[in-house]
């Protein structure tokens, strides 16, 4: 069974409506005794990464989320979702996130070296690049998903790095390591890529319930 973290700013209807679409038991939740009896776990987010930390932390959510993540049962960020799995943010002031994956997330310059601006935030159907091996892109191929965002992650280990997008330089997209995964575009809203990857996850999810 696949849960979905609700703490008050994840963009719940479209994420429960695509795991509808696919056949996928879910439930949603704020309750960390009631997620905990989840097999995996989805985290969305739209908004401020400070305002998503303080209400993750409100009710102890933060903790529940390592801890979890520690059970080695996957966990899957979505757009704000994907930043709260690194360890900073530098939006509206730093600001600590789970530390889950190495890296901290900045905000587009909106000026290129040649001093030429362009728009944030990063909005439109962009294309992905697979740079390695993994059960999340295992069965996709390369095609164009959705992205809504004015902040991206620099990651800390570039091997966490599973797809970029190019927007004036390479945006990490896809992450992951272990048993944490994050994309940074809504997979939801995405078309067949964006359902297909969705679809692996649930993959992973089931394999290592039956393991």
């Amino acid at each position: 069974m696949i849960a979905i973290v609700d703490y008050g700013m994840g963009n719940l209807f479209s994420v429960s409506k695509a795991l509808e679409r696919l056949g996928t038991p879910y439930f949603i939740s704020d309750s960390a005794e009631e997620l905990a009896k989840a097999d995996g776990l989805i985290l969305p987010g739209v908004g401020s990464f400070k305002d998503a930390m303080h209400l993750l932390k409100q009710n102890g959510l933060h903790l529940f989320l390592r801890e979890y993540a520690e059970s080695g049962a996957p966990i899957l960020g979505i757009c704000l979702g994907m930043q709260l799995l690194f360890e900073k943010s530098e939006e509206n002031g730093m600001t600590e996130g789970l530390s889950l994956l190495k890296g901290k997330v900045v905000r587009f310059a909106g000026e290129d070296r040649q001093g030429n601006t362009y728009k944030v935030p990063h909005m439109g159907w962009n294309e992905l690049a697979f740079l390695r091996p993994s059960p999340l892109i295992s069965s996709c191929k390369e095609g164009y998903v959705y992205f809504v965002h004015s902040f991206y992650v620099q990651c800390g280990n570039e091997e966490d790095e599973l797809a970029t997008a190019d927007y004036f330089g390479k945006v990490p997209a896809i992450v992951g390591q272990g048993n944490i995964y994050g994309m940074q575009f809504h997979p939801e809203k995405s078309g067949q890529l964006g359902m297909e990857l969705l679809k692996n996850y649930i993959r992973m999810v089931e394999e290592r319930v039956a393991a």
